[in-house]
């Protein structure tokens, strides 16, 4: 049954970012323009792209879509889909974007993911207890350099909570300037399935996660462990590394900002 979810998984990733690549390339970014936000045509029409796919194989599982909402099904599988993530990217001309597919169980553990970052044509997979693959090749955190946390560079994503939320957007950005204090790079990600695969490939150092949305962070959990990192977590934050050493030093970092949201 896993070989069958990771196969239909990949298939509807990379159909999405097939049509996402055609749309980039030929300039095709029509969208609508809000304050905090934007909503972009090809975003929904790849998202039902990744929809058909999935219920062609599998009629009766519940899917839970960020255009589409939540669609009811069978709740032992459960597909988590964001099938443009890094949409002011897209939409800007920068090829910093991809998409999701993932299938979790009925405790909401993911099983199985496919990423696909169309512009350079990446595809990264994982599945439960199988590790990770890169464009075929199996990769792990330590794969690269590894240096120490403060020559690192490292991913900060923030979620919907955080976004939505003045106070909490104030507080992020001091623990965004803090965590560029203990490392030589913090990187403030918009499309952060593109950054959870450098991560399981070595070529980032860390990644630091306050409130994360559901369809970024389950693909990007499963990467992560699957890649042989490091966790740490308390409450709405939660930090990965290669190593101990590191995942301390950022989460230490973090926590010396962090405040509750309002």
């Amino acid at each position: 049954m896993l070989d069958e979810l990771a196969t239909v998984a990949q298939n509807a990733a990379v159909s999405a970012g097939e049509f996402l690549r055609e749309r980039f390339t030929n300039g095709t970014t029509d969208a609508e323009y809000r304050t905090t936000d934007a909503k972009a045509h090809a975003d929904e029409a790849a998202e039902r792209l990744v929809i058909e796919t999935i219920r062609e194989h599998y009629p009766d599982h519940s899917i839970t879509a960020e255009e589409a909402g939540h669609l009811d099904g069978n709740e032992s599988y459960r597909w988590i889909i964001d099938a443009l993530d890094g949409t002011n990217n897209f939409l800007a001309g920068i090829p910093t974007f991809g998409a999701a597919v993932t299938a979790v169980d009925s405790n909401d553990d993911p099983l199985t993911t496919a990423v696909s970052v169309p512009a350079i044509e990446d595809i990264y997979t994982a599945r439960r207890d199988d590790g990770v693959r890169y464009n075929d090749r199996i990769v792990e955190v330590t794969d690269g350099e590894t240096p120490p946390i403060e020559a690192g560079t490292v991913a900060f994503v923030i979620g919907s909570p955080v976004v939505y939320d003045g106070a909490g957007r104030n507080n992020a950005s001091k623990i965004r300037w803090e965590l560029g204090q203990t490392t030589k790079r913090c990187i403030q990600t918009w499309a952060p399935v593109v950054h959870w695969g450098l991560l399981s490939r070595g070529a980032l150092d860390g990644y630091v996660c306050l409130h994360p949305d559901e369809r970024e962070q389950v693909a990007g959990e499963l990467l992560a462990s699957e890649a042989g990192c490091i966790v740490r977590r308390e409450g709405p934050l939660s930090v990965f590394a290669p190593n101990q050493t590191a995942v301390d030093a950022l989460f230490e970092t973090a926590m010396t900002t962090h405040e509750p949201l309002s």
